[in-house]
């Protein structure tokens, strides 16, 4: 039988749900993980979309980055405002390209 705590969410994520002092999560660690799989699956199914974006407009990895980010924070996303921008970071690691979130400061990566 599988542990499903097995799986760790990087710190990264976990910045995501946690009280402004850093020391307290706001959601259950089991809620955490949920949210964590959701995104870093989303992330993994965005690169080749991404890729083949960027061949196909000629623009930039950070301008498809920002327009997905864009798509993502829509009214009928499955990701949350804050994921958004982890996953397209997430995208932007996977892929070799700069994030448009690279010059913020403060910002978990």
């Amino acid at each position: 039988m599988q542990d499903p705590n097995q799986i760790e969410v990087p710190p990264s994520f976990v910045a995501l749900y946690a009280s402004p002092s850093g020391h307290r999560l706001t959601q259950p660690m089991s809620e955490v993980r949920e949210r964590y799989e959701l995104c870093e699956d989303l992330a993994q199914m965005l690169t080749e979309h991404a890729a083949m974006a960027e061949t196909r407009t000629g623009a930039p990895g950070r301008e498809v980055l920002a327009t997905m980010q864009r798509a993502l924070e829509g009214g009928e996303s499955a990701v949350r405002p804050a994921e958004a921008v982890w996953v397209v970071r997430r995208l932007a690691e996977l892929l070799g390209w700069e994030s448009p979130h690279d010059s913020d400061a403060g910002e978990p990566g």
